[in-house]
This record gives C-alpha cells, structure tokens and sequence, in this order.
C-alpha cells in the first residue's frame, strides 16, 4: 500500500512540474507574442496614421486630504518636489520619471494625467500629438469625451474622458 502511495505522490509530482514547465513555457511565448508587446512609437509616427498616438509624460493626480502629510509620505518612498507649492495647494513629485501629482482640494478622485508635447521634466518636445488630434483620433474611434479642446485653438487645451472603470483620463497640454 505504502508502495502505490508513494509511486501516486511521484506521478502527481511529476505532473505538477510538467504542468508548471509548460505553463511557464506559454507564459513565455505569450509575453513574446505581438500581440501582448508594447513597443514606443517611432519617432516619425503619426496620429493620422492611426498606428499610435504620442500623449507626452503620464502622471497620477492624486486628491489628497492633507497636503503636507502626503508629501511627507512620498518623499519617505523616494520622491521629491518637482513643481508646485503648498501656497498653491498642489505638490509634483518625482522620483527618476515616475510622476505623482498631489492635489489638495482641486477635484474630487484621482485622475491619470497625459501631456502631450512634454517629457517627464515638463521640457518640450521636439514632436509630439497635438491634443486636438489625439482628439481627432480618440472620436474617430468612437470614444466619448467628458470635455473637449476648442479644435480651431492652437497651443495649451485639454480634453477628459472616462475609462470603463470610471477612471478619470486627463489630456492636459501646456505648449
């Protein structure tokens, strides 16, 4: 009996390990597959060509209740003041080119924030999508806007949406 149960626990071992060897061996190829890849836009890319969209540096915008005791947290994670002041009741913080906007007040949930036409030190860049045709892009595929940019406008604009979840997306461009 004590024979059979052990050549039972070797089988199960076994198969155990074949599964896990084949499960990481198709979690392998998925994350090579083309489908699960996600490659930057090139640098010739453009919104008209419906292959991508250039939406600048990303932050999280955070509704925060106490401004300070945030800061003092995210500077405990790494993070440093990048732009902003209590006095204006909004903190940037950054660490490398991770952003973290700290909004006292200002609106009430969080809200993943894009900027088009600036990298993640709020330097312009050279090319980049205007809002107004990641706009453009984002109707034509059938997404509802929360608010739109003026499309006769040039220069700053921004435009919201919101995500399935109820996400707020904030397109917020400063050039």
């Amino acid at each position: 009996m004590k024979a059979n149960r052990r050549n039972w626990v070797k089988k199960m071992i076994v198969a155990i390990a074949t599964i896990g060897i084949a499960k990481t061996g198709l979690f392998a190829a998925s994350k090579n597959s083309k489908v699960n890849q996600i490659s930057a836009p090139s640098a010739g890319a453009d919104v008209a060509d419906g292959a991508s969209m250039k939406v600048g540096a990303f932050s999280v915008s955070l509704n925060v209740k106490d401004l300070a005791a945030s800061q003092q947290f995210y500077e405990q994670i790494g993070f440093t003041v990048f732009a902003g002041s209590m006095k204006q009741q909004y903190l940037i913080m950054k660490n490398g080119n991770a952003l973290i906007g700290l909004f006292h007040g200002m609106f009430s949930k969080t809200i993943l924030t894009f900027n088009p036409g600036w990298d993640e030190n709020a330097q312009k860049l050279d090319g980049f999508d205007d809002v107004r045709k990641i706009q453009q892009q984002l109707k034509s595929k059938g997404v509802k806007l929360d608010t739109e940019a003026d499309e006769q406008s040039k220069g700053p604009a921004s435009i919201t949406l919101t995500d399935p979840d109820g996400n707020s997306i904030l397109f917020d461009q400063h050039v």
